[in-house]
């Protein structure tokens, strides 16, 4: 529900932040260095599965989900340092974070579709591509939900931090080299 207001509430501030490789750089780089040091903040959970959370926590772990809500940062990983934050262990939080992104996503697709509604009505096969599109990116995601899991057990954080440092710099230096 937090992310879901705050989306609708600074909607038009954010499509134009969505405009801003800059902003993007920055929020990958910064959130790499966070990401280096989250498994270092967060040695003690106590809760293993999302069962034994109650409505509070989940609320608090969707303040974390409105971080995202900026470009460049990761819905993922916002939720699931919120989750640990919460005392949750990083699996629970991954899958937590998986669990509240249908609806988030959900939401944000129904919105863009309701203020655009001209586009999907333009066409039948407009209609027909969202669908298709619909069902890629579920199967996508799965996968990709398995392969991420799976890999934040093994070698937690640190990797996607170095990822995230790097293309920041990277689209960072490039856009000062191109001036």
């Amino acid at each position: 529900m937090p992310a879901l207001i705050m989306g609708y509430l600074f909607s038009d501030q954010i499509d134009l932040w969505l405009e801003s490789p800059l902003i993007v750089g920055i929020s990958l780089l910064l959130g790499g260095f966070v990401l280096l040091f989250v498994d270092k903040w967060f040695r003690n959970p106590t809760i293993t599965s999302d069962e034994q959370m109650d409505y509070f926590r989940a609320i608090r772990i969707g303040l974390f989900q409105c971080i995202a809500l900026i470009p460049g940062v990761s819905r993922s990983a916002a939720t699931i340092i919120g989750g640990m934050q919460q005392k949750l262990t990083r699996h629970a939080a991954a899958e937590f974070s998986f669990f509240l992104a249908v609806p988030t996503m959900a939401a944000a697709t129904g919105y863009k579709l309701l203020k655009h509604h001209e586009i999907l009505t333009s066409s039948p096969d407009n209609i027909r591509l969202l669908l298709i599109g619909n069902v890629v990116a579920f199967i996508v995601a799965m996968l990709a939900i398995k392969f991420f899991i799976g890999t934040l057990q093994k070698f937690g954080f640190k990797m996607w931090g170095y990822y995230r440092i790097v293309v920041g710099i990277i689209i960072i230096a490039t856009i000062y080299l191109h001036r």
